[in-house]
């Protein structure tokens, strides 16, 4: 019985630490759950078993379904006692229905209403499991989209939250399913702050944390590439900081499309690192020529407001957006000012490792030196 409250206690203390708003509520209230079942299990009647069980087979869900279609916005945020509200009421009004007939404040009408179809347990209530059912879904949905390793845990969590319900009668497994849920979305929180500090939101690939970690594991035979877009302050300037993170996004999806073993890191602002183990400079550079070649050859169509949901790839929205045979008299100008083309082009140093650049830190140095060339001699170019 103990396991449960080390998990759900840890993994909510986790939560707190990590910021994770949506984690601290969920574990939270999977800990306040099974504290009332400790409790009312252990002799407070059947009645206020029953009645304790039912509260927390629907509010645990509803809290869960709820945490989902909010904004993640941390443990600490303005208005955020009124979660504090919500559980706070829940325990209060689970504690009246539960005492049902031992004062004058919580009469004997509640017996009657919890043989109600909707929430006799059986073993699960009826608005049990379409609580849980809808949060499922909606868990599911997100991490589909996101991919976020939070979502995912959320629906396992409601997966173990779902058993340990089915089998409420039982203590052991009830018990041993509520500290899987917990284990799980513990797991999760780790899974998740791990990303944040690894990977690079914006552009998806990994971030500097990841790269140095890479480095100090690298063999005696090894290459480093820095990648900058030219004139990317123009870009935010002209087109604004939407435009911007588009030529961000361009520019991380090519990279991490580069062959050769290529494993390519956000740096930093426009700049990008691409590392290239067990391969000499010369190899490096026919590949970061190809790169910069493909890039420039890439012709990319800002969004308008009222395409900003089609996501397709950039030449099937142009192939829409602009008439191969315009009719005599259109405006072919009209579309192009309705979805303005940019071209992007980047600079790239790269170095490798020699007997005088040693070491990762030397390397990254020369090729950010190789960077800088590239960048005076007219940008839009490799150099070594």
């Amino acid at each position: 019985m103990f396991a449960p409250y080390t998990v759900l206690l840890l993994g909510a203390a986790i939560s707190l630490w990590f910021n994770r708003g949506r984690a601290f509520i969920v574990l939270l209230s999977l800990l306040i759950a099974f504290v009332g079942y400790h409790v009312t299990k252990d002799g407070s009647g059947d009645f206020a078993a029953r009645a304790v069980f039912t509260a927390l087979a629907l509010f645990v869900p509803f809290n869960i379904l709820l945490s989902l279609l909010i904004t993640e916005r941390g443990v600490s945020y303005f208005r955020n006692y009124r979660w504090l509200l919500l559980l706070i009421t829940q325990i209060l009004f689970a504690a009246w229905v539960a005492g049902a007939g031992k004062s004058a404040l919580s009469g004997t009408a509640w017996h009657a209403m919890l043989e109600h179809w909707l929430i006799r347990p059986a073993p699960v209530p009826f608005l049990g499991r379409v609580l849980i059912a809808a949060a499922f879904a909606v868990a599911v949905v997100k991490a589909w989209e996101q991919h976020s390793p939070l979502d995912i845990g959320l629906a396992g969590a409601l997966v173990a939250f779902f058993i340990a319900c089915q089998w409420h009668s039982t203590p052991r497994v009830f018990a041993a399913f509520m500290a899987a849920a917990g284990a799980i979305l513990l797991v999760a929180v780790l899974q998740e702050s791990h990303r944040m500090a690894f990977r690079d939101e914006l552009t998806g690939l990994p971030g500097r944390r990841a790269l140095e970690e890479r480095l100090v594991a690298l063999g005696p035979v090894y290459a480093i590439a820095m990648v900058d877009v030219d004139h990317f302050k123009k870009f935010n300037d002209a087109h604004g900081h939407d435009v911007g993170d588009q030529v961000l996004k361009l520019v991380g999806v090519r990279l991490a499309a580069l062959n050769g073993g290529a494993k390519a890191f956000r740096y930093g602002g426009e700049e990008f690192a691409v590392l290239f183990a067990d391969q000499t400079g010369t190899e490096a550079l026919a590949h970061m020529e190809t790169l910069r070649q493909n890039i420039e050859s890439y012709r990319m169509a800002i969004r308008t407001d009222d395409r900003r949901g089609d996501f397709r790839p950039g030449n099937d929205r142009r192939s829409t957006a602009t008439p191969k045979n315009p009719r005599p008299g259109s405006d072919v100008r009209a579309f192009r000012k309705a979805d303005q083309v940019l071209s992007v082009t980047v600079s790239i140093g790269v170095a490798e490792r020699t007997e005088y650049l040693n070491s990762p830190s030397k390397v990254i140095r020369a090729a950010d030196e190789a960077l800088y060339r590239a960048k005076e001699m007219g940008r839009n170019r490799v150099s070594q």
